[in-house]
């Protein structure tokens, strides 16, 4: 790999013309200077030649269809936007002078704006670069939600040549986008760099400065190979085969089933229906740990060996009632469930009673802890509950989640 502009030949790319934009499509028309007065056969077609049609821009079209997509808007919405392309303007009236007025317009383009564009490049799955700007992204929740400031993201996974990521980098710089990489070779993210700097894209460089700080502190060079390339092998070690059993394990133990093999579990999840407890099950299995969960149900007895493994294994999730009920009221649907078995369901005041039902078995065991699951992601339950079960384990003055490599 080339690590510098003259030996990449960089000076020969020329910085592609910006993207022109939803505005800059809509033809201009300049206003007659003497207007025709109306006269009382106005509506009847005038004499003279037809008006000559204009011939539609494919490559005009092409650019708005590749916005449109983009932008997530569906391409049938500017339909009359694209008739306007090809039809010479209509006479203009007073009427249609205030329809046509810059405020409308600017409100128009306001609401059709594409997002903003971030690319994100990997020499490998891109995993990192993915999660990162996703955990970025979460901090402009107020203002993603509501579309006030829409983000397109592209994934770029696999790129270990210099030319497709300069061709990456030169449609980010068309586009006005800015590029997120993780590139492990330290002569592609130099190439990168360049690049970035030439053609003045945003730029940032997600991997290396931790891989130079980590390589500092260890006093060692990093291996400059992304993860899967030729020459590093990953051996299938004894961690592989624990997370492969855990998963098993907890697959067999979903929902309730198999209470006789709780004493095996590493970690044991109670709490009422649409909780969670599954989909947190698998994900903390996929981390080596054995899950088994247990569903709290009105009516139906607890089995004994809950009540008679480690405490400290076990773990209560509870949740909002009303946000409960809408989880439940979208399953219910989804199931075909009928009105009465929906409001057995999914009807506030059984939703009450079973969550109340499942705090006064919480506070008979109070070694358990309770953990309040609403609005909290998969991963953001996971990190309390090891967080919890790992400073339970090593007895840790600061609660951590510990790992050696």
């Amino acid at each position: 790999m080339m690590a510098s502009a003259s030996r990449l030949n960089l000076s020969n790319f020329h910085r592609p013309p910006p993207s022109t934009t939803i505005a800059e499509l809509k033809p201009t028309f300049t206003p007659r200077t003497q207007p025709t007065k109306p006269t009382p056969d106005s509506d009847a077609t005038p004499s003279g030649p037809e008006p000559r049609k204009l011939k539609p821009s494919p490559q005009l079209n092409r650019w708005s269809r590749a916005r449109a997509i983009r932008s997530g808007r569906k391409l049938d919405r500017p339909v009359s936007r694209t008739k306007a392309w090809e039809m010479d303007p209509p006479a203009r009236s007073p009427e249609t002078e205030v329809l046509q007025s810059p405020p409308r317009e600017r409100e128009d383009d306001r609401e059709l704006a594409p997002g903003k564009t971030i690319y994100m490049v990997s020499d490998g799955t891109g995993w990192t670069a993915e999660h990162s700007v996703n955990a970025a992204l979460g901090q402009f929740d107020y203002c993603l939600v509501d579309r006030g400031c829409p983000v397109n993201t592209h994934l770029f996974s696999g790129i270990d040549d210099v030319e497709r990521l300069l061709e990456i980098i030169k449609q980010a710089a068309k586009e006005g986008a800015m590029l997120v990489y993780t590139l492990a070779d330290n002569s592609m993210a130099e190439s990168a760099r360049q690049a970035c700097r030439l053609w003045g894209v945003p730029s940032t460089d997600i991997l290396s400065p931790i891989t130079e700080a980590i390589s500092s502190h260890l006093g060692v060079s990093p291996s400059g190979l992304p993860r899967g390339a030729p020459g590093r092998n990953f051996p299938l070690s004894e961690e592989y085969f624990q997370r492969i059993e855990a998963i098993e394990f907890t697959i067999k133990q979903d929902d309730g089933a198999l209470p006789q093999n709780l004493q095996k579990a590493d970690i044991i999840l109670a709490g009422v229906s649409r909780t969670g407890k599954t989909p947190l099950s698998i994900y903390l299995a996929q981390k080596g740990y054995k899950v088994a969960n247990v569903p709290l149900v009105m009516g139906v007895a607890l089995p004994k060996m809950l009540f008679e493994v480690d405490p400290e294994k076990v773990f209560g999730l509870t949740i909002n009632p009303v946000v409960l009920q809408t989880i439940r009221r979208s399953r219910a649907k989804t199931l075909g469930f009928g009105d009465d078995l929906s409001s057995n369901y999914s009807g506030m005041d059984h939703v009450r009673k079973e969550l109340e039902f499942a705090s006064r078995i919480f506070a008979q065991n109070p070694a358990w802890p309770v953990i309040e699951v609403t609005g909290k992601a998969i991963e953001e339950t996971a990190a309390v509950v090891l967080r919890l079960h790992q400073d339970r384990k090593n007895k840790c003055s600061m609660p951590r989640i510990s790992k050696r490599y």
